[in-house]
């Protein structure tokens, strides 16, 4: 299997069993997958490499290298690269409307009930369970992963290097940038090392610039094209965690517009992470408190519009780039420096779920059913759920 597969034209009936799977997959997991991209990322391995090993580690690697190299919420992304790969442009569609979809639909109805009634249902107790299950999640995907990417004693040293970096306030776009830089400096250091350096700082600072673009005026009339402009603004050039999410809205709806209050605020960026799916389905709330459901269908569109539109443009061309030499060297930097974000996640993650010994405990059988017997995440994302109900009662 290679990266070109997914180039191919399979017979009708093939197809439209891969979109079906497709569907099926992603509505469950866009129901059930909590904790944020880290946790996306563990539940999209276990099934799509060790339950229906439609890719291997190395395969899985690459697509996650490459989401973190465009804008855009990483987990969704990745699920479109993995929609494509199994059913081209179809299967693209597919996979992310239906990783979405879900998730949009639970914010709308929190969106409701807080318009309503001015406050937000309690879900701490039940988050109570899911956390470590989660942490179990991430743990055992970083455990696969590493076994692929780190290849020899530097990778290792560069990731632990790179954990730390992040650990210690580290920009995550600029480490990954970091990572590239040098490992193609460490294979090509004679050749590549200054283009690579001026070329992965030119983008890095365009990038910056476009992040920091805005309108000038501040009196930009509220309806729905606007809202629509102002998503799609974010989502064409948003990298890094939910918190950078946060200082995007803070700074178009709460100090340039303010149509928000920064406690309105606070209380969209905290449905998005409790809530299963996409982080991004922040949008999907403020749409809701701003437009009603006319603005809740277009800030949902218009967020993750563009990561459609970047996977369209490079997943059909990432067989071809991987051929590139110091492009496939990059890559591999860029993945040893993808998991050891996500290991500064699952640290940061271990400190807030582990708080005692019910939840230790439920860590560790996690561990062991998805570890040993193979036991669904999803259903054990479930039984957290219930799990923490029952404790927290």
């Amino acid at each position: 299997m290679s990266l070109s597969q997914s180039e191919g034209k399979p017979g009708e009936l093939v197809e439209e069993n891969r979109i079906r799977e497709l569907a099926g997959l992603f509505l469950r997991l866009g129901a059930t997958a909590f904790g944020g991209p880290a946790a996306h990322i563990g539940m999209l391995r276990d099934e799509v490499v060790a339950r229906r090993a439609w890719l291997t580690d190395a395969e899985f690697l690459d697509l996650l290298g490459a989401t973190n190299l465009i804008p855009g919420p990483n987990s969704t992304e990745l699920a479109i690269h993995i929609g494509y790969w199994r059913a081209g442009r179809r299967g693209m569609l597919v996979a992310g409307v239906c990783f979405i979809l879900p998730a949009m639909l639970i914010v709308l109805g929190l969106a409701w009930a807080y318009v309503r009634w001015g406050s937000l249902p309690q879900m701490a107790g039940m988050l109570y369970g899911v956390k470590p299950v989660v942490l179990a999640v991430v743990a055992l995907a970083l455990w696969g992963l590493g076994r692929t990417a780190i290849k020899n004693w530097w990778a290792a040293a560069g990731g632990l290097t790179l954990l730390a970096l992040n650990l210690a306030g580290w920009n995550e776009i600029g480490l990954l940038a970091l990572a590239a830089m040098v490992t193609v400096a460490v294979a090509n250091w004679r050749q590549w090392l200054p283009r690579a350096s001026a070329g992965v700082l030119a983008l890095w600072n365009q990038a910056g610039l476009w992040a920091s673009a805005g309108w000038a005026q501040s009196d930009i009339e509220k309806n729905l094209g606007s809202l629509f402009l102002i998503f799609l603004k974010i989502g064409a050039v948003l990298y890094g965690s939910g918190y950078v999410l946060l200082a995007f809205l803070r700074a178009d709806f709460v100090e340039r517009l303010g149509w928000l209050t920064d406690a309105q605020l606070i209380d969209a960026v905290a449905v998005g992470q409790v809530t299963p799916g996409p982080v991004f389905t922040t949008a999907t709330f403020i749409g809701y408190v701003l437009a009603g459901v006319p603005g809740a269908a277009v800030a949902t569109i218009a967020i993750f519009l563009p990561s459609f539109i970047f996977v369209a443009l490079t997943h059909p061309v990432l067989p071809t780039l991987l051929k590139v030499t110091w492009l496939r060297t990059a890559l591999n930097g860029v993945n040893v420096a993808s998991l050891a974000l996500m290991a500064a996640v699952t640290l940061q993650l271990g400190r807030a779920a582990l708080t005692d010994l019910w939840s230790g405990l439920l860590f560790a059988a996690s561990l062991v059913l998805l570890g040993r017997y193979k036991v669904n995440s999803t259903w054990l994302i479930l039984g957290g759920l219930l799990f923490g109900w029952l404790v927290q009662r």
